[in-house]
């Protein structure tokens, strides 16, 4: 038999060279150009963060027209309302206030000119940071969002928390089921929950913990005599409108978990997984709630504006000194400076909503195309 030399060898390696790829495995295309590796997490990940920074540039140059036009349109509005702002800021004392003493105030409140130079003072004003003074509540409209927006955001953010962590919870129990005793409970009490006001959840809640049964606080922010807000105080008087907010929300999530879960359950990677003999929670939680997860992010933007509608009544029953109790007294007031920069606040909120929805969507699935 004859032997092959070592400068013969057909990698091409010279004699005593350690053993690795020759150089013809390389990979190449069809006109024999080498084929470029693409690292993961290289240039793939920072043109996808550039991509998102793109659609958050996008959505924030199409929200200006939009916040431009609903400003217009609050002051069209009040145009056209039948309702006097003198009136309301006089009361009573109108029926015997001279028409003179009347047209001082229109001047002095700026009504008596066309509501057109009225929305371009206040919009000048508030491109300086200036968005007027509130006639109800006697203050800079600034210092009114300033002091009440934190309180708004607070109970809004717990009640949302505990919507999200209910609404997987029962959606998830009732799609492990489906037609158990569980399922239908849960089911039903979504359908009756959605068709309840959330204020007559919060008079309910009222009645049942702060009247009968004296568990919780019936409202404010500190007990009665108290000047100071304590810990103590603070998640005692937050926890009945948390709650009451939360469980207006909830059946809407706890809907939509149940349905995205029952039809992941029927997809082909579920049944995959059950044929290698997982155990039946792993392939609910580790899969099919993986997979029904996805849609449910969609959810979260979408349901800001009935956020903002629960958050509305709900410290309007229950005193809470936030946003959405200042817009109900800015609108029974005809206070319309600050009843406009509270609805742009409210539409901002909306529109910052859906803008995270479609974000964490772009996050958690990579094949999601972020050109809208």
């Amino acid at each position: 038999m004859t032997s092959v030399p070592p400068s013969a060898r057909s990698d091409g390696r010279p004699p005593g060279a350690a053993p690795g790829p020759s150089p013809d495995s390389t990979p190449r295309a069809r006109g024999g150009a080498p084929v470029k590796a693409v690292r993961r997490g290289g240039r793939l990940g920072s043109g996808r963060g550039a991509a998102l920074a793109r659609l958050v540039g996008r959505r924030a140059l199409a929200a200006l027209p939009v916040l431009l036009g609903v400003s217009l349109l609050m002051f069209a509005i009040g145009a056209a309302s039948p309702f006097d702002p003198v009136h309301a800021y006089a009361g009573s004392a109108v029926f015997t206030a001279s028409e003179e003493t009347l047209a001082q105030l229109r001047e002095s409140f700026g009504v008596d000119r066309p509501w057109p130079a009225q929305w371009w003072d206040w919009f000048t004003g508030a491109l300086t940071g200036d968005l007027g003074d509130s006639r109800a509540l006697r203050q800079p409209v600034a210092q009114v969002i300033a002091e009440r927006l934190g309180w708004s955001v607070l109970l809004a953010g717990v009640a949302f928390l505990l919507t999200l962590l209910l609404g997987l919870l029962l959606g998830t129990l009732a799609a492990r089921r489906p037609g158990g005793l569980v399922d239908r409970a849960a089911t039903s009490l979504s359908l009756t929950l959605s068709a309840a006001p959330a204020f007559w959840l919060a008079l309910l809640a009222i009645w049942l913990f702060a009247l009968r049964l004296d568990w919780l606080p019936a409202g404010g922010l500190t007990d009665a005599g108290s000047t100071v807000v304590t810990p103590g105080q603070l998640v005692s008087h937050l926890t009945l409108p948390a709650l009451v907010l939360a469980v207006s929300q909830t059946p809407w999530f706890t809907l939509f978990v149940r349905e995205s879960l029952l039809a992941a359950l029927e997809e082909d990677f579920v049944t995959g997984a059950r044929a290698r003999g997982l155990a039946p929670r792993t392939v609910l939680v580790r899969h099919a709630l993986r997979s029904a997860l996805l849609p449910f992010v969609t959810l979260v933007g979408s349901r800001v504006p009935e956020l903002i509608t629960g958050a509305l009544l709900v410290e309007t029953v229950f005193s809470w000194p936030g946003v959405a109790g200042a817009t109900v007294e800015a609108a029974l007031a005809v206070d319309f400076p600050l009843l406009a920069a509270l609805t742009l606040l409210a539409t901002g909120a909306v529109l910052l909503g859906n803008l995270l929805a479609d974000v964490l969507y772009g996050l958690v699935d990579p094949r999601t195309a972020l050109d809208g």
